[in-house]
């Protein structure tokens, strides 16, 4: 109020000194400006909102339900539960589309893939795809120790890790077909890498620019786009696609083909001319190749009630053989197969693939 004084002439002066002339001097047209100051400030007291308390913005003072110091609590409402704002690891993190159907040939989905050319790598960085080994299934354990977790045998875990860090194993490393053995290090670590099977700087050149953010951190921690690996080879394959890098082990070829073309499908990405005509040329090899994916078979149709058979003296006609068992000898023949993840009551699951008792192997 001390400024709208001031702005009609009730201001002291600069060096804080009053004249007393000027007091005596002072007429009724100043007594009047006095009166009508002073209704300003009574009303403007009246009027005006309560001041923010200290420390706080107007957001906080004005919130319904929190009562200001010394306030009535009869006049105070309790206060609203904080909404925790949506994590992008749970808010739109899955991919674009379904995974392929179960037993969908690899040949058949590379069918589907958009051909292009290669978009700029402009603004490509490896944080366009989120925190590196998120814990995007909030499972308490990082997505690189998840998957040494699965990939490796044989495994010693840290204690104190709730079952999550792998210090020890060995891997039976499907792009050289090499027995590893993991030694969790400074100088060790790295002999044993996580490779995006479809690359990152790769994905982002055919059509993973036009992914949400959600949906690229999913794409970067997705299992079915990861492998542990032998280090130099992942080193070596660096952001390469079919066309200029396949895995050293060429038993293994066919399957890491399917895994890109099933991880592309899933994703919207697409394939290069020169990248579509190899995976073809390797399929070609291996043209029931199936495409990875965690689908379900479909359930099979319910057969229409028979009607009740006349008795007849004769005997029963056997029992139609059992299909075939299938077996597999580990989880990387699974994967090899295109079964992985493999399930209780699915052709060829074993307990030993499903460590963690959830029903699902090779996960």
């Amino acid at each position: 109020m001390g400024e709208v004084l001031r702005s009609i002439g009730f201001g002291g002066t600069d060096n804080g000194e009053a004249s007393s002339a000027t007091g005596r001097r002072r007429g009724g047209i100043d007594w009047i400006a006095c009166g009508v100051a002073g209704l300003l400030l009574v009303s403007s007291t009246a009027c005006a909102r309560p001041a923010a308390a200290p420390g706080k913005s107007l957001v906080e003072s004005a919130s319904p339900g929190v009562a200001a110091p010394g306030s009535s609590p009869a006049t105070s409402r309790p206060a609203p539960t904080p909404v925790a704002a949506p994590s992008a690891a749970l808010t739109g993190a899955s991919a674009p589309h379904k995974q392929p159907a179960y037993a969908s040939k690899a040949l058949e989905v590379l069918a589907t893939l958009p051909v292009k050319g290669r978009a700029p790598k402009t603004g490509y960085s490896r944080d366009q795809f989120g925190q590196a080994w998120a814990d995007v299934d909030r499972n308490g354990c990082d997505t690189r120790n998840d998957t040494l977790r699965r990939d490796l045998t044989a495994e010693a875990l840290k204690p104190g890790t709730r079952g999550c860090v792998v210090l020890s194993g060995i891997l039976k490393d499907p792009y050289t077909a090499k027995l590893i053995n993991f030694l969790r290090g400074a100088g060790t670590s790295s002999a044993v890498q996580i490779d995006h099977v479809v690359a990152l700087s790769d994905a982002w050149q055919k059509g993973a620019q036009r992914l949400s953010a959600a949906q690229r951190l999913a794409f970067a921690n997705d299992p079915l786009n990861l492998l542990a690996v032998d280090g130099p080879a992942n080193m070596q394959k660096s952001d390469g696609d079919a066309a200029t890098w396949l895995p050293p082990s060429k038993p293994y070829r066919c399957a890491y083909v399917a895994r890109q073309i099933s991880v592309k499908a899933s994703y919207a990405l697409w394939v290069t001319r020169a990248e579509h005509d190899a995976m073809a040329r390797i399929l070609a090899d291996c043209p029931g190749a199936l495409a990875p994916t965690s689908r379900q078979p479909a359930a099979p149709e319910a057969a229409p009630p028979a009607a009740a058979a006349p008795s007849s003296p004769k005997a029963a006609a056997p029992a139609a053989p059992a299909p075939p068992s299938v077996y597999y000898a580990n989880c990387t023949a699974v994967r090899a197969a295109g079964a992985a993840p493999i399930r209780r009551g699915q052709p060829g699951f074993s307990s030993k693939f499903d460590r963690d008792g959830d029903g699902i192997g090779c996960e």
